[in-house]
């Protein structure tokens, strides 16, 4: 099993900035793509940003050149660094990853921290 904790959540103005972290633990051997997934209220679950083993990034278009996803596979970490943030960021965020035991490929969750952006 495989274990993801997540922080950096809060209440920011906007044009503020966080930082959101998602360390993994458990029972695996490989982490492959790690990233960041979003969900307002009455809305689906939707990618902000993922982040491959070689370190090649993919955003949505809503967060490009705002966001930045990083990993520190030392730690098994993925972060989210989100700038210039817009009440329309206003979510649940969810860590993602795939993590490997040795035999099988599977997705984990986190447990999803709130970030809400407003005056």
């Amino acid at each position: 099993q495989v274990q993801l904790v997540e922080s950096g959540g809060g209440l920011v103005q906007p044009g503020g900035s966080l930082r959101l972290s998602c360390a993994a633990s458990g029972s695996f051997v490989s982490i492959r793509t790690m990233g960041w997934y979003r969900q307002a209220p009455g809305k689906q679950r939707d990618l902000v940003a993922s982040i491959s083993s070689s370190g090649s990034t993919n955003y949505a278009d809503s967060v490009k050149g705002r966001f930045t996803i990083s990993r520190d596979n030392t730690k098994n970490t993925v972060y989210l660094q989100m700038t210039s943030l817009k009440p329309e960021d206003t979510a649940v965020y969810y860590c993602n990853l795939r993590a490997s035991n040795g035999i099988r490929w599977d997705d984990y969750w986190g447990q999803g921290t709130q970030v809400t952006v407003s005056s």
